[in-house]
């Protein structure tokens, strides 16, 4: 795996010179979502679900403004630069740019609820990107990491193993984790009608804050991505490897699988744009070890994948989606998701609850300049996805990948209200989020009730009658603030308060969190705190 991933970018990084400069942006909700006045404009025909981006000419401007709004034109000393305005390092020549950072995170905290735990967060870090010629993009970033969290994340670590959003956790201490986490991307831009991007990094699919096609919950993984754009039509077909620490093989180690990803994005006018999806979920090796390794059934880009893994004998997980958005007005825009895992149709229109019927939907609207106020963004969201949805026959054929759901966080059998409010002035940002969670936990005896996509989908706790939040039935409600100073744009480096509120309950449980942090951060990387772990405890 490692050697087809490092061929491809020696490949792609001897390819020419282009005219005209494109650069990969990593993804993150909060730092996307300052783009939404460009992004979903009616006067323009963007593709975007598919992300990260490319910056191109529609975003370009705002994102050099971004990058650059601390410099003042003034004269002032090395390390002021360096700390307010630039790259630690920073190298143009004519034909390519180089840049490096350190990225610190230091943060503490206090829970004022239960057990009114202390928490913390060191994490050392660096960065490295550029450009080689005005065609290709490289970027790499890495972080040592160690943290001792709330007690709710501390459940869900205990009960996954991994840390929500970044990596498997390694305990060092009494509730205290550490771990790696890094990324590695090369993008090349031939011309306007493609771009080659390989790596190891997240992707996300779709216009909301959640997605339920694919989303950057998982730790990052290796992946190969081609995007053909042609007018108002987008093309992305993905290949990526994962490996399944909850499914081990017979010398105990994590099995690995691979899964392939096309989406078709067609901008009908410059307010509607309708989406395909689908994708197909196959292992590495079968349960006697038997070698099946990629296979080029799947390599075709331009195909539909269920006749595909059809014609295979339906050994694999297939699912596919439909995805909407229309712009109501300049500047507000809603969206849909429909993801179908499942379907059998008898079952189904007889509404009898059948375990075989896995499906979920997403129905939002979003907006940006509330109120006539420049920078004051928002999004409002509904997810609804049934119990079972992403299990398959094992963990090694779910849909999931590095012990983590490859869509929403929170597995299935939920329904969610979310809403997200974002406003940016000169250095500060502020940002909120209210959540409420309806979703049905599994027991303690063992029982599957569908939240989990790890469980084995042919052993349901009912075959009939199922519904969401079925189980452990859990409300959860979250609450939380963040207020930041921007010191350095380049890097994301910023004085970061945060003040969370989280109440989950259920007939087993009711478990407070009122948590207050303060620190200094840096990165791009998307920090989730608004998590539910899938069994009771």
């Amino acid at each position: 795996m490692k050697r087809i991933f490092t061929s491809i970018i020696l490949l792609v990084s001897i390819i020419g010179v282009a005219q005209s400069q494109s650069e990969y942006m990593p993804y993150s909700y909060q730092s996307y979502q300052k783009f939404d006045a460009e992004e979903y404009s009616t006067s323009t025909h963007e593709h975007t679900a598919f992300k990260p981006y490319i910056i191109d000419s529609v975003t370009k401007n705002h994102y050099d403004s971004l990058m650059n709004y601390n410099a003042d034109g003034k004269q002032h000393s090395w390390g002021y630069n360096k700390l307010f305005n630039e790259h630690l390092i920073d190298i143009k020549s004519a034909k390519s740019t180089f840049y490096a950072d350190f990225l610190p995170n230091f943060t503490m905290g206090k829970n004022l609820f239960g057990g009114k735990e202390s928490t913390s967060l060191v994490s050392y870090g660096a960065q490295i990107g550029g450009t080689v010629g005005s065609k290709l993009y490289y970027y790499a970033s890495w972080y040592g990491n160690q943290a001792d969290f709330p007690a709710y994340e501390t459940n869900y670590i205990n009960q996954t193993g991994i840390i929500p959003g970044e990596a498997r956790a390694r305990v060092y201490g009494l509730d205290n984790y550490d771990w790696q986490y890094y990324t590695a991307v090369v993008s090349y831009t031939p011309n306007k009608y493609l771009n080659i991007t390989a790596g190891n990094d997240k992707n996300f699919i779709g216009d909301g804050y959640r997605s339920l096609f694919l989303s950057d919950y998982i730790s990052p993984y290796p992946f190969l991505k081609l995007t053909g754009t042609l007018g108002n039509v987008q093309y992305t077909a993905m290949w990526a490897h994962f490996d399944d620490p909850d499914d081990l093989d017979a010398n105990g180690n994590p099995r690995q699988k691979w899964g392939v990803f096309h989406y078709f994005d067609w901008n009908v006018s410059k307010k509607l744009s309708l989406g395909f999806f689908d994708s197909v979920i196959w292992y590495d090796k079968d349960e006697d070890g038997h070698e099946r390794g990629f296979d080029v059934t799947y390599l075709n880009p331009i195909t539909f994948l269920r006749p595909l893994e059809a014609s295979n004998g339906s050994p694999d997980n297939a699912l596919i989606g439909l995805t909407g958005k229309y712009k109501l007005t300049d500047g507000i825009t809603g969206y849909g998701q429909f993801m179908l895992d499942e379907f059998q149709a008898a079952q189904f229109f007889s509404d009898n609850g059948s375990s075989r019927n896995k499906y979920g939907f997403q129905l939002g609207i979003k907006g940006a300049n509330m109120f006539g106020v420049k920078g004051l963004n928002y999004l409002l969201e509904t997810n609804n996805v049934k119990p079972y949805t992403y299990s398959e026959r094992g963990p090694i054929l779910s849909f999931t990948g590095n012990g983590a759901p490859l869509a929403h966080p929170w597995g299935a059998n939920f329904r969610e209200l979310v809403g997200q409010l974002n406003y940016s002035y000169k250095r500060f940002d502020f940002s909120g989020e209210a959540d409420y969670g309806h979703y049905g936990q599994d027991p303690l005896t063992g029982l599957d009730y569908g939240m989990d996509p790890y469980q084995d989908y042919t052993n349901p706790a009912k075959l009939e009658g199922n519904y969401i939040g079925q189980g452990v039935t859990t409300n959860m409600y979250y609450l939380e603030g963040k207020v930041a100073y921007v010191l350095n744009p380049k890097y994301n480096l910023r004085i970061e308060l945060t003040a969370l509120y989280r109440d989950e309950k259920n007939v087993d449980y009711d478990d407070k969190t009122s948590l207050f942090t303060i620190g200094i951060r840096s990165s791009f990387r998307q920090i989730y705190d608004d998590i539910a772990a899938p069994r009771t405890h």
